[in-house]
């Protein structure tokens, strides 16, 4: 197979890898940069553990090709974490038990995530909407759908304490 360069931005540091061409972004996260908290679930873009968010869009990066994400921005759940402190997704889904095997965990946070970057009110069927396409075999989802209500409301006042 041929190795191609590839160039991107990850959790705010540059990236320069040598990949082969048909490389998925999920391969290069776990396999080349040790990134073990991206699942490799189905491998069909059917469960949602790989997401990511590429250019602020959540992406399953089972399905992406390394060499399509030159010059892109992406975030894992590695990502989310700003100076020790968990962000307030990672801190509702802890206080909200809305974990329980943890492995649709990191895909499940970064849906979330990107819907409350465009959306800082989301109503319960956006949530269930941001959410659909992570699988979950645990919860029942009405944990994880509570903890990202509660996330968005930490958010708002925490944007209103700070303006």
């Amino acid at each position: 197979m041929t190795k191609v360069a590839v160039q991107f931005t990850l959790n705010d540091e540059e990236q320069n890898e040598f990949v082969d061409s048909g490389s998925t972004l999920l391969a290069v996260l776990r396999g080349k940069l040790g990134l073990y908290s991206t699942k490799a679930g189905c491998h069909q873009g059917s469960c949602g553990a790989c997401t990511v968010i590429i250019d602020g869009e959540p992406r399953l990066s089972c399905l992406t090709l390394a060499q399509r994400c030159t010059g892109r921005m992406i975030t894992t759940i590695e990502g989310l974490t700003r100076d020790g402190a968990l962000h307030p997704l990672q801190q509702a889904f802890m206080e909200g038990f809305a974990a329980q095997c943890g492995f649709c965990t990191p895909g499940m946070i970064l849906a979330a995530k990107s819907l409350l970057d465009r959306n800082q009110s989301p109503s319960r069927d956006d949530v269930i909407d941001a959410i659909s396409g992570n699988i979950c075999r645990c919860t029942g989802y009405e944990p994880i759908i509570a903890a990202v209500l509660a996330a968005a409301e930490q958010m708002r006042a925490e944007m209103k304490k700070s303006a």
